[in-house]
This record gives C-alpha cells, structure tokens and sequence, in this order.
C-alpha cells in the first residue's frame, strides 16, 4: 500500500466506503424483512392463543352438557328401577 499514489489511496477508501453503504442497505432490507416475518409470526401467535381460549371454553360447555346429560340419565335409570325391578337387576341395582 506504501506504492501508492494519494489518488489510488482516496479511490481504495472510496470503494470501502460504497462497500460499506452496500452492506448497510443489504443489513437493512434483511432487517425490515425479519421485523416483518416477526409481525406476522405475533400476529399468527394471538390468533392460535385466542382459538386456544375459544376451544376452551367450548371443552368447558360441552363438559357441563356432559355432566348434565349424565346426571338426567341416572335419574332416569333410577326412575325406571322403580317402576320395573327387572330393570334394576339388568343395570345392577
């Protein structure tokens, strides 16, 4: 590098430099593109935890309808046993 003329010199720091604004750009078109894919990726995140707490809630309901569904059939089971004894035998009562 002792070789060279000042003009040689400002021309190889001028090339770093535009090198280096490249680099710049390309760093922040990769930036921009990754804080994309992050929004999306949140935003795709708070749709799945609200389907979460919707299916939730649904499991919830339909346990409820369960239990009371069950609780109708034993009393109807038990009010069958009453009126036929023969059906307290089949179902062990």
């Amino acid at each position: 590098m002792n070789g060279l003329t000042g003009m040689e010199k400002f021309s190889h720091l001028e090339d770093k430099i535009y090198l280096t604004i490249e680099f710049v750009k390309k760093l922040r078109e990769e930036k921009e593109s990754i804080v994309g894919k992050f929004d999306d990726l949140r935003t795709e995140l708070l749709q799945a935890q609200e389907r979460i707490q919707q299916l939730e809630t649904q499991l919830e309901v339909m346990h409820s309808e369960r239990d009371a569904i069950q609780l109708k059939v034993e009393a109807m089971l038990e009010a069958m046993t009453v009126i036929d004894p023969e059906v307290a035998r089949a179902i062990g009562r």
